[in-house]
């Protein structure tokens, strides 16, 4: 029998968090993530980035979330490549951190935008770099869009970036 990654990983997202009637188990949790990743699931990958940056369910270990993170990005994952520049920003990396806020920012990611805003304003980042997030971000929201997206959205079945859950908090 194949063992699914994805829903590996959804499980342990159940148990990290508490989630649908399962004991919140934080160890249990990045045991799952950890059987997922080896299956290939990127969205482990992720999780257990954040996992060993907090501590949570593992011991604290900024080596392997990091190791984690890159992984995750290097498959494509967005989250994963914009806590990668927080990381590079956090250790005065300021070069690396537009990158991969760039990277991210091509990929649609907002928080990427946000976060470059910040840094030009701080004096950190330059305005063409600012500018070519925005431009690259843009580009990003236009290839995604569609009237079919568009529909399910005005029908609200799409769920919008306020209405998604923040890392950490509880479902009901």
């Amino acid at each position: 029998m194949k063992k699914d990654p994805n829903a590996i990983n959804l499980l342990g997202d159940h148990y990290f968090h508490g989630l649908y009637g399962l004991q919140k188990d934080l160890r249990k949790g990045a045991e799952l993530w950890t059987e997922a990743t080896e299956l290939g699931s990127v969205k482990a990958l992720f999780s257990l980035g954040v996992a060993y940056g907090n501590g949570e369910g593992v011991e604290q270990d900024e080596a392997k979330s990091i190791h984690y993170y890159k992984e995750a990005a290097m498959q494509g994952h967005v989250e994963s490549r914009h806590y990668l520049g927080n990381y590079e920003g956090k250790n005065g990396n300021h070069d690396n951190a537009v990158r991969h806020f760039l990277i991210s920012a091509k990929m649609g990611y907002i928080d990427s935008i946000e976060t470059i805003k910040r840094m030009f304003m701080a004096g950190i980042a330059t305005k063409e770099q600012y500018a070519q997030a925005l431009k690259l971000y843009q580009e990003a929201v236009e290839e995604m869009k569609s009237h079919d997206r568009d529909e399910v959205k005005r029908l609200g079945y799409l769920p919008t970036r306020e209405s998604w859950p923040k890392r950490g908090e509880e479902s009901s």
